[in-house]
């Protein structure tokens, strides 16, 4: 079935939020939450969500998968990619970043 919409009508049309901002906010709401935040199912999967807004140069995105990254990786290669996460959103001036380098490299 067809609807016909009116011929003068004009629909608002809007703009819709781009995707790599939806997972950065359900991956932040994820790591802020109290509860969820401590799984680490929950981490591994904010952390996806990170990983391409982060690649991407968006510096809220590195600065959050370079400190999950330092912080919750067992392995010297993830700490080593998060600490230059770090110093990328660092240099662009991200406060949360140049203070958990400052913890890091002391």
């Amino acid at each position: 079935m067809k609807f016909r919409t009116p011929s003068g009508s004009s629909t608002p049309k809007t703009s819709p939020v781009p995707p790599k901002r939806i997972s950065m906010r359900v991956a932040e709401w994820l790591l802020d939450s109290p509860r969820l935040g401590e799984s680490t199912n929950v981490k591994h999967i904010a952390g996806r969500l990170l990983k391409q807004p982060a690649r991407e140069g968006i510096v809220e995105a590195q600065s959050r998968l370079g400190q999950l990254m330092c912080r919750e990786c067992g392995n010297a290669r993830d700490r080593r990619i998060g600490q230059d996460l770090l110093r990328q959103a660092a240099r662009a001036g991200d406060l949360r970043a140049q203070q958990e380098l400052g913890l890091i490299e002391d």
